[in-house]
């Protein structure tokens, strides 16, 4: 009777989770996050073509949505993944900010993730006003403007510059040259904001908010 009690399987809420909801509740920001990034994708690729740039339009962080007080867009602007596939922008994010937040907990992560959105659009489209209001040529007030890179770059350069000498040394550089090269090739305003937002992540992890780290949330 004692040998059957001793080798008994644990219950309860904590011996009964499995791993995957153990790890969800633990990275209950990048978990929240994913499932809005992916409920917004599935409705989109459920629209036609001529509603999905329609919300493409209303959500995005331009100079004209500023003037007219859609200050909302800088957040709402983040609910959208564009420029490459949509489960490729998702599994980033997931990746990238579940790192983060399982390192540096989800306040911590989240504030990168949001100063590195935040700041790139308003420093890139501050920029755009600047070249707006001098009538430089190929400045656009209602530029499209929307997706996840921006608070993504930042995050993850902020990993890197937190990470072992290597990744500092050469993962940091790789993602720089990376993003100065499709700069030079494009010279798109996203492609200016990602080097903005690598440069708010190496800010970032230069605060001793960052460099001590967050106590692991229990599991």
């Amino acid at each position: 009777m004692s040998d059957r009690l001793a080798t008994r399987t644990p219950t309860g809420p904590a011996a009964s989770r499995h791993p995957a909801l153990r790890a969800a509740v633990r990275l209950r920001l990048t978990t929240a996050y994913v499932l809005l990034l992916t409920v917004t994708a599935s409705w989109l690729a459920s629209q036609g073509h001529a509603e999905r740039a329609r919300f493409v339009r209303h959500n995005s962080s331009n100079i004209h949505h500023m003037e007219v007080g859609k200050w909302w867009t800088l957040f709402t602007s983040g609910l959208v993944v564009d420029g490459v596939p949509s489960w490729a922008g998702i599994a980033a994010v997931a990746v990238v900010l579940g790192l983060a937040e399982w390192r540096w907990g989800p306040a911590r992560a989240g504030a990168v993730f949001v100063f590195g959105h935040l700041g790139a659009t308003l420093l890139t489209e501050g920029a755009m006003w600047v070249m707006v209001t001098a009538r430089i040529p190929g400045a656009l007030s209602r530029a499209r403007d929307v997706g996840i890179s921006y608070g993504l770059v930042a995050t993850g350069a902020c990993l890197l510059a937190l990470g072992p000498r290597p990744l500092r040394r050469y993962g940091l550089s790789a993602l720089a040259v990376a993003l100065a090269a499709a700069w030079a090739l494009d010279q798109q305003l996203a492609d200016a904001g990602h080097l903005v937002a690598l440069g708010l992540g190496t800010l970032a992890s230069r605060t001793a908010w960052l460099r001590t780290r967050a106590p692991a949330p229990a599991s």
